[in-house]
């Protein structure tokens, strides 16, 4: 059984930990090709065919030049961010951040936590044996650098939205 076979039969309350299971409006820049794993308002994380376990952001709103990249190489590592960062929101933000504001995010994030949320962490810590991530920033942004996007498919909609030729 996968980590994330393993997550799903957890049943859990994945909105704690910015992973809604129910979807949104289906945005412009989701990929054809994506699975989702959960949302965060807009924001899908998911996998992408082609990419076998990588996990990916899709953020219609993104503060970034894109609005799909890659978060964790596997669910695992996705687990392991989660755990570190409290959430998938602080990890899904690394694409635009330098490391002193992460750092901020973060212990912003730290001050907001609900007990509820920690209950969650630790939970998940435990029933899954993982460690949180060391070093989630320059993870992240290793994996980011030099991606190949070839892969992704996309609707019309969204090349015509970007104003890029398909």
């Amino acid at each position: 059984m996968t980590t994330y076979e393993k997550y799903l039969s957890l049943n859990i309350d994945g909105s704690l930990i910015s992973l809604e299971r129910a979807g949104c409006s289906d945005y412009f820049c989701y990929p054809t090709n994506a699975n989702a794993v959960g949302y965060e308002g807009c924001i899908m994380y998911c996998f992408i065919d082609g990419y076998g376990e990588t996990v990916f952001a899709c953020n219609p709103e993104s503060c970034a030049d894109i609005c799909v990249y890659p978060l964790a190489r596997d669910f695992n590592d996705f687990i392991k961010l989660i755990l570190a960062c409290g959430s998938a929101n602080p990890v899904e933000q690394i694409i635009w951040m330098d490391e002193r504001q992460f750092e901020q995010h973060l212990q912003g994030e730290k001050e907001i936590r609900s007990a509820e949320q920690e209950k969650l962490l630790l939970f998940l810590k435990k029933e899954l044996n993982i460690a949180p991530m060391q070093n989630p920033f320059e993870y992240v942004k290793e994996l980011q650098k030099g991606f190949d996007y070839g892969k992704i498919q996309y609707n019309d909609e969204y090349y015509d939205v970007m104003g890029i030729e398909r």
